[in-house]
């Protein structure tokens, strides 16, 4: 019993090869290995990152003994589905799938397995694949959980169907958890539906729901797209007195919330608050301040952030670049947003089609369509155009 806890407890780790040596000195002392040592192996192979090992124990299992339980095959899956390789996706759906078939099946699939397919496909992006997964659930009378109704909701775009979902889990008889009010409020923020994210945030706490970090972040950035100021403080606060420290992503989420108001001053001050309470800002942060410049139609605070973010040895990314180049080109300047363009490539992110319609949308003179259509049609390297420091001493010289 003390060797097949302790193989147990090194296949929760991972540690594969202290697992390998407890089964080994099983064999030496005469114990024979049966499933829970097997499933052991197969899980440490699995969380060590060792997916055809564990593969291939699990198939010898199959064809050789001891017969895999209901435990081996939710490892098992898991194990495919987390190794992220399309390849083993396609053996966990066929494993699942041979479950499925009542005659030749050694056992029925459980609530576990069944959820562990909804998350692949759902990560996937195969969300018709997860419906359907969730209806034979219901079927075949499988007890379906708050869990189950979450990760229906949690690739649902529509509010009207997350609304849906969560109310047919409530038809159900179950409680929705933190994370299902959250999916919610999520669903409710992104439409701009302000009233009905709120009066969900209300019931949550009515209810004796507290959030966790993560959801608490969710219940943010849900308040901050519809720039709705005061509830994300309500739920920055709240943070704290439920002894969470707001992190980086808490900060630049509220700071959102001030842009999407429209309150650049408002941004401005938390900005500096970030600073004060011990954090620094990265490319994200600071990706949301020159988003917010761009939208206000300020050019100058925008490089004005752009250049601070530069001194800091902070590195833009590529959405920060678009940024820039659909700012200026909206202000009339069509060659600086050429510039950025080519700068976007010359840091090592060629620009994506999103980039290319902006450059396209841009150009307003036959001359300027031809450029645009030339760099949006170029799969070369060579659109470095002007170095950063020429850029930047082109402006100073601009604004004398």
């Amino acid at each position: 019993m003390d060797f097949l806890m302790l193989i147990t407890a090194y296949g929760k780790q991972g540690d594969f090869i202290k697992a390998e040596r407890v089964l080994s000195y099983m064999n030496k002392k005469g114990y024979a290995p049966g499933v829970v040592s097997h499933t052991a192996l197969m899980e440490a192979y699995g969380r060590g990152g060792q997916t055809n090992k564990a593969e291939a124990i699990f198939r010898r299992m199959q064809t050789s003994g001891p017969e895999p339980s209901a435990l081996t095959y939710q490892i098992i899956l898991k194990t495919f589905v987390e190794s992220g390789a399309a390849g083993k996706q396609v053996e966990a759906e066929e494993v699942f799938e041979q479950l499925m078939i009542d005659e030749t099946s050694p056992l029925k699939p459980d609530q576990k397995m069944f959820h562990m397919m909804i998350y692949m496909h759902r990560k996937a992006g195969r969300y018709e694949k997860a419906r359907k997964i969730f209806s034979v659930m219901a079927e075949r009378g499988v007890q379906q959980s708050t869990v189950t109704y979450n990760s229906l909701m949690s690739f649902e775009t529509n509010y009207k169907e997350v609304s849906c979902i969560y109310d047919q889990m409530q038809r159900a008889g179950l409680k929705p958890d933190v994370v299902s009010y959250a999916l919610l409020i999520h669903a409710y923020g992104k439409a701009r539906r302000e009233e009905e994210a709120l009066a969900v945030f209300e019931e949550m706490l009515d209810v004796g729901v507290r959030p966790t970090r993560k959801a608490y972040n969710i219940l943010l950035d849900a308040f901050a797209i519809s720039g709705m100021v005061e509830q994300a403080r309500t739920v920055f606060k709240s943070m704290r007195r439920d002894r969470f420290t707001p992190d980086l992503c808490s900060y630049t989420t509220m700071l959102s919330a001030y842009i999407n108001a429209s309150d650049m001053d408002g941004a401005e001050k938390f900005f500096r608050r970030l600073r004060q309470d011990g954090l620094e800002p990265n490319v994200v942060t600071y990706g949301t301040l020159v988003k917010g410049y761009a939208k206000a139609n300020d050019p100058e605070k925008m490089m004005e952030k752009y250049e601070e973010m530069h001194t800091c040895g902070i590195k833009a990314n590529q959405t920060i670049y678009t940024t820039m180049m659909d700012a200026h080109g909206k202000n009339r300047d069509f060659h600086s947003a050429v510039f950025w363009f080519k700068e976007m490539e010359a840091r090592g992110f060629p620009p994506d089609q999103k980039a290319k319609n902006i450059i396209l949308s841009l150009a307003k003179t036959d001359e300027d369509r031809e450029e645009a259509t030339q760099l949006a049609n170029s799969d070369t390297d060579n659109l470095h155009g002007l170095t950063l420091i020429t850029f930047m001493f082109e402006r100073l010289i601009s604004k004398k």
